[in-house]
């Protein structure tokens, strides 16, 4: 059965206050932070985009690994924002990482759920010892046009996880996973738009809720497992009140969710969300403990997973940065201006 071998995350530095954004359109910062339960976002600096990013959080999950990544068999990077139209961003990380050259790569779309797509297929390939390891990258430098509602939650992000059979090297086994698809389109980005569109009350239901709930649903039956049976519960986070409202309608308590819910201090990450939030909870979890994982794509699907913490987790965690330790220092606030030229809405000609 497949595993985490290990895994890794990077948040930039670079924060702006929903207080900052409001200012500039006029609107009441605490209608924002209540309506949404975000306080700030973060913000990638001039020189980061989704490569950069995946490159940080893949040299994480090397560490913390402990393996060689020449016996890495395949790289996957999802994210909405890959730098280039034609050139993969997996060729990059695989460089960065001195992967050496006997792998197969690629680069996933599925909105916000690509990076645990790409986790479901190297499930496959390791369970079917096609490869020995294989890497999913979710990271984003996700778009919100000026003023829209989305610019309040749109931020910068990625985590990395190696995936493996051997069961000594597992920090936690994969223990199934399912999925719910449909043809939704409550989110898309046409080519050539600098900015995606959203099917306003789509969002919610029949996109997020939906999607989420029966994913998990399907796992439960799966599994036979309920809510209670789960120690941690990480659902896709495009603000910090879609996850809570979906945990209680499933039966989680606040309890579960707590550890993995970053959005509030971090923004929504698109394919990192998930993946950042899976980080956090097993910065924390203990052997033998239970994660659910419940992802969100739009277009739409959710990914969902039933996870248990192996006690490798104890010795890797040494050499882990720590999710809440790392967004939580050497932030750096900028102004609207500032903002707006890291995210490249303000060009010389």
């Amino acid at each position: 059965m497949s595993g985490i071998i290990g895994y890794g995350s990077y948040v930039p530095n670079h924060r702006i206050t929903v207080e900052e954004i409001a200012r500039v359109w006029g609107e009441d910062p605490e209608s924002i932070k209540n309506g949404l339960n975000i306080k700030e976002k973060s913000v990638p600096s001039r020189d980061e985009d989704a490569a950069t990013i995946a490159v940080e959080a893949a040299r994480k999950a090397v560490y913390h690994s402990g393996i060689d990544a020449k016996e890495i068999g395949a790289i996957y990077v999802g994210s909405e924002s890959h730098p280039y139209a034609v050139k993969p961003t997996a060729t990059i990380v695989s460089e960065a990482i001195s992967a050496g050259h006997n792998f197969t790569a690629s680069d996933l779309e599925f909105a916000c759920k690509a990076g645990t797509a790409g986790m479901q297929m190297l499930m496959g390939m390791t369970d079917s010892n096609m490869i020995k390891y294989g890497m999913t990258i979710g990271a984003d430098t996700s778009q919100g046009r000026p003023g829209d509602a989305l610019e309040y939650t749109a931020s910068a992000g990625g985590a990395a996880f190696i995936i493996g059979k051997e069961k000594k090297e597992q920090i936690a086994e994969l223990i199934t996973t399912v999925s719910y698809t449909s043809d939704t389109p409550d989110f898309w980005r046409r080519e050539g738009a600098g900015f995606p569109s959203h099917g306003g009350r789509f969002t919610g239901e029949p996109g997020y809720f939906r999607h989420i709930t029966k994913a998990t649903e399907l796992l439960f039956e799966k599994t036979g497992m309920k809510a209670n049976d789960f120690d941690y519960a990480v659902f896709h986070q495009p603000n910090g009140k879609f996850p809570i409202l979906v945990a209680k309608k499933l039966g989680f308590e606040m309890k579960q969710i707590e550890h993995g819910l970053i959005t509030p201090v971090i923004g929504n990450t698109y394919s990192g969300a998930s993946l950042i939030g899976l980080a956090a909870t097993l910065d924390h979890a203990k052997p033998r403990e239970k994660i659910l994982v419940t992802s969100f794509g739009s277009g739409a699907g959710s990914d969902s997973f039933a996870i248990e913490v192996r006690e490798a987790i104890e010795e890797k965690r040494k050499r882990s940065d720590k999710v809440h330790e790392m967004i939580s220092k050497n932030k750096v606030y900028i102004d609207y201006s500032n903002y707006l030229k890291s995210r490249g809405s303000i060009k010389k000609k």
